[in-house]
């Protein structure tokens, strides 16, 4: 038996959870913090989502060195479903999520297994991250770091702040399967829609501690898709604020979400459409990909419903620099209610 590996008549104390999708480019560094972890109780399910690169072969390799990986390779149905696969899947009661382009510390597993045995009333433990570029520089961003309590969580919930970092997170599996799991409506950001839900049964934390290094480049899906990403977190926090305040929220059972332009209608109140577009424009106004797709006619008719302008005039200047002209000069026609 390996060093850290589990006998077969033993069931692990953590299940991680990934899933991949044409992702060799960063896999092997991705697997290689997982197994390198000092806490070495785990199986490790790893679904090759119908990739076309070299994945499959990358992960059958590790599998054949490490009997602790479980090697799911199957053809695509997209992240939700492969979530929820690795979910139903999981045998220990503990799920630690990870990415295949981001790299663990070493002890991430040892401290966050610690504080939800210590902790029975927390379901959910993220912890904070180091923010890299593709080359595995340093990232700057400008943000808060993430809520550390359950009370710091609601506050950010009801004031638009960060929660958790998805690949960084470990929860119980019993509590996230007991609400669902995944929602396949809130696809690119089904992890948000999660959280939301969760914090109504369970309490959320982080760990005051940078355990993970968490990777930024172009061709992430939150780069790719950001205009459907902020319109379904929009969507989602609606739903939240519906059930918060004790009313029907229609998501519940939906497989997708309609237009913006049915929302009211959809939640049964009126001002849903109007507060999806002004949060769908906050956004995207830094997105090239947003601000060349439909993301440009949900800020332009945020614009003309009497929204916010900020940044506005920089977004301008921003659309002409990207080659946009017309739509610049669209804009400056809203903005100057013509």
């Amino acid at each position: 038996m390996q060093p850290g590996e589990n006998s077969s008549d033993s069931l692990p104390t953590l299940s991680v959870a990934m899933s991949v999708y044409n992702g060799e480019r960063f896999l092997a560094e991705a697997v290689g913090s997982i197994l390198a972890q000092s806490f070495g109780d785990f199986e490790f399910l790893i679904l090759d989502d119908g990739s076309s690169d070299r994945t499959a072969g990358i992960i059958r390799d590790f599998a054949a060195r490490d009997s602790r990986i479980r090697p799911i390779i199957r053809e695509n149905r997209g992240l939700v479903a492969s979530l929820n696969q690795l979910l139903t899947e999981a045998r220990a009661p503990l799920v630690a999520r990870m990415d295949a382009d981001d790299v663990c510390l070493p002890d991430r597993f040892a401290r966050q297994v610690a504080f939800l045995e210590a902790n029975p009333d927390h379901g959910v433990v993220g912890c904070w991250s180091y923010d890299i570029d593709e080359k595995g520089e340093p990232w700057r961003i400008d943000a808060a770091d993430h809520p550390v309590t359950h009370a710091d969580f609601l506050h950010n919930i009801r004031h638009g702040g960060p929660l958790l970092v998805h690949p960084a997170v470990m929860y119980r599996a019993d509590i996230v399967r007991s609400v669902g799991g995944y929602h396949a409506a809130f696809r690119h950001c089904e992890d948000l829609d999660l959280w939301l839900r969760l914090a109504s049964v369970t309490k959320l934390a982080n760990l005051p501690e940078r355990l993970i290094r968490y990777r930024h480049y172009p061709e992430q899906v939150s780069k790719r898709h950001a205009t459907e990403q902020q319109v379904g977190a929009a969507i989602a926090y609606e739903a939240w604020r519906a059930r918060d305040a004790g009313r029907p929220d229609p998501t519940a059972e939906a497989t997708a979400l309609p237009p913006i332009t049915q929302l009211d209608e959809y939640f049964g109140q009126e001002g849903v459409a109007r507060r999806v577009r002004q949060a769908v424009t906050g956004g995207i106004l830094h997105s090239p990909v947003a601000l060349r797709d439909e993301g440009f006619d949900i800020m332009l008719q945020s614009v003309r419903d009497g929204g916010s302008r900020s940044g506005m005039w920089r977004t301008v200047a921003r659309l002409l620099k990207l080659g946009e002209p017309l739509r610049a000069l669209r804009l400056t026609a809203a903005l100057a209610g013509i």
